[in-house]
């Protein structure tokens, strides 16, 4: 395994233990980068707010480690499948939003997402022919759109 990924194992492990959670943290590295999953009485509590917690770890590691990261990989914190979940939804999100695109002929912008989120929805709408994504305002208030080519 990664010797990054095994850093931030570790790194999660005690801030989960340092803060009084139940959760033991196990890691594998896979195409997208570091996968960090949380698993344990405590897990159900990082999934709250939609998962606020899971992206607040995720930030985290990477203020500390991603200068060792290449750009194509990632760390992802996972609980209870959350994060497969959500890409599902994400990626039938962006279907749908094609399917209106191509029906009315007018863009369609997505409410807030983080990055991570517009990723799924950038690459889902890639395979497409006739669509393509831009991004729309700056910072938090960033949209994401889907246009015709």
């Amino acid at each position: 395994m990664n010797e990054i990924c095994q850093n931030a194992e570790k790194f999660l492990s005690e801030l989960v233990s340092d803060l009084g959670f139940d959760i033991r943290v196990s890691s594998e590295w896979n195409d997208e980068g570091c996968l960090l999953n949380l698993k344990g009485e405590d897990a159900h509590f990082a999934l709250a707010e939609n998962g606020e917690m899971l992206d607040s770890f995720e930030t985290l590691l990477f203020q500390i480690y991603g200068r060792e990261l290449d750009r194509d990989h990632r760390f992802v914190v996972d609980a209870d499948g959350y994060r497969r979940t959500r890409k599902a939804e994400l990626q039938a999100m962006a279907r749908f939003a094609g399917d209106q695109v191509r029906k009315n002929g007018t863009p369609f912008t997505f409410g807030v997402l983080n990055s991570t989120e517009r990723r799924v929805i950038h690459l889902t709408i890639q395979a497409e022919e006739d669509l393509t994504t831009e991004s729309v305002g700056d910072g938090r208030d960033r949209r994401l759109r889907v246009i015709l080519k």
